[in-house]
């Protein structure tokens, strides 16, 4: 079904997103900034802790407002927090608050995703779909530390590798924006049976 595949590819750059800063800021902070990994840990578990309690604000929000627009906004501020932390800033106070901003619009956009699969999907379908988007989140996390691996590796920079972040943050809002939105607002017509007689708009 076209609507879980596009759930599940914004799953897997919400919470993907999510799951890799948590696997690998650790070693981030440690290489680019000389913390000890025991003050790394610490900083990563705040980001871990806020992204965590985003997560129902944003399944709050999308119920008071357009799950749609929740998700944008999120994937918006993610794009242009991330492509300020590509070039390093100092990590007090500006790149914490960086890391904290990416942290808050993840959360927030795992929650709104959730909020959206509700409207999307049929309810005899809910339980199915959910178990397929999650794991795309997941799968979702498993690239982006390979990636950020590789780019400094090659380049002794994680620049590129946050540009890269931004980028598909910017392509997932311009997705949601766009193809996601029109089925949101149109999704009787996926839901119908086939055997269900279209709707004449008038009564005998």
């Amino acid at each position: 079904m076209p609507a879980t595949s596009q759930l599940a590819a914004l799953y897997a750059v919400a919470f993907g997103g999510f799951v890799a800063f948590s696997v690998y800021l650790p070693t981030y902070l440690v290489t680019s900034f000389g913390l000890d990994r025991g003050d790394a840990a610490l900083r990563t578990a705040g980001f871990v802790v806020l992204a965590v309690a985003m997560r129902p604000v944003g399944g709050w929000l999308s119920d008071r407002a357009d799950p749609v627009k929740i998700l944008v906004a999120a994937f918006v501020v993610v794009g242009i927090l991330a492509l300020a932390a590509a070039f390093e800033p100092p990590l007090m106070p500006v790149g914490t608050l960086l890391f904290l901003g990416i942290a808050g619009a993840l959360g927030t956009g795992t929650g709104a995703v959730f909020a959206l699969l509700a409207r999307l999907v049929a309810p005899g379908e809910v339980d199915a779909v959910t178990g397929v988007v999650g794991a795309a989140g997941g799968l979702g996390g498993f690239f982006p530390p390979l990636v950020m691996g590789v780019v400094f590796g090659a380049t002794g920079s994680y620049l590129l590798g946050f540009v890269l972040l931004a980028a598909t943050a910017a392509a997932a809002a311009a997705f949601t924006a766009t193809v996601v939105r029109r089925r949101a607002q149109c999704p009787a017509a996926e839901h119908a049976s086939p055997d269900t007689p279209p709707q004449t708009g008038h009564r005998a």
